[in-house]
């Protein structure tokens, strides 16, 4: 728009992480990105904020509605379209309008089950197992959950050798669940899925993996070296969850975890 001033490199980084930037535009941030830690970092909590606006683009009445059928926690109806209507703008037409959506998207994913996405894990203990106080500060809310939760189920798949904890805490609304992933390698798009011992399959939550991955432990980055930490909800009790499953957006079963 004629007049409006542009964002500064920094407000960038939220447009990029939506991936709503032109080719031209996505190249100068990069360029940006190589030399700047705050914006990596800010890269790094909004990892997952795609798929979950792609998850929103997808609510009945705006498209497909296979995704948000399967999402455990849905924004109030005002909120969802008025959310809906301004990823759909971005995606049809590649341009800049504002940058609140990206405060916004955030409130709404760590503000309930829906999803809260961190990549901070690993290290920063004493020498004796606990975590400093600088480590607890600096700890996503997914991977405080994480540490808070004393109910876990582990595995490692043979093939893939994609490792996942789920931690478990039963909840008056269902399960609430911290995945903690090591060993997957981007970029791609993932879902931690809830099998009932019913059959029935719910969604607990999304993210994406980018280029580095996470828990690597042959990484040249610290950011490749660490786990993913991400949090969700299920509608079922935890004694009517017969599994979990880590499975790409291509209906690729990484990682199967007994519960």
């Amino acid at each position: 728009m004629e007049g409006s001033p542009a964002p500064n490199e920094h407000e960038t980084v939220g447009a990029y992480a939506l991936g709503i930037l032109d080719d031209a535009e996505a190249t100068a941030f990069e360029a940006h990105l190589a030399t700047c830690e705050w914006c990596a970092q800010q890269l790094d909590e909004l990892a997952g904020m795609e798929p979950m606006m792609a998850a929103l683009a997808d609510l009945p009445g705006t498209g497909t509605p296979a995704i948000a059928e399967s999402l455990t926690a849905k924004p109030g109806p005002r909120l969802a379209e008025r959310l809906v209507d301004e990823v759909a703008e971005r995606r049809a037409s590649k341009r800049r309008r504002n940058f609140y959506l990206v405060g916004t998207a955030a409130a709404l994913i760590i503000g309930g089950p829906f999803a809260a996405v961190a990549t901070t894990g690993g290290g920063g203990d004493d020498g004796g197992g606990k975590k400093t106080e600088a480590t607890r500060q600096a700890a996503s809310p997914a991977e405080s959950a994480f540490a808070a939760m004393p109910d876990r189920v582990t595995a490692t798949d043979p093939t893939t050798e994609v490792s996942a904890t789920v931690a478990l805490q039963k909840k008056a609304w269902g399960t609430d669940a911290v995945l903690e992933l090591k060993n997957v390698k981007g970029p791609e798009k993932c879902s931690l899925i809830a099998v009932g011992k019913n059959g029935e399959r719910e969604t607990v939550t999304s993210w994406s993996v980018p280029d580095w991955g996470y828990g690597l432990p042959d990484a040249t980055t610290d950011k490749g070296r660490k786990p993913l930490y991400v949090q969700g909800g299920a509608a079922f009790e935890p004694n009517q969850i017969d599994r979990f499953e880590v499975m790409t957006f291509d209906g690729e079963r990484l990682v199967e975890v007994d519960a």
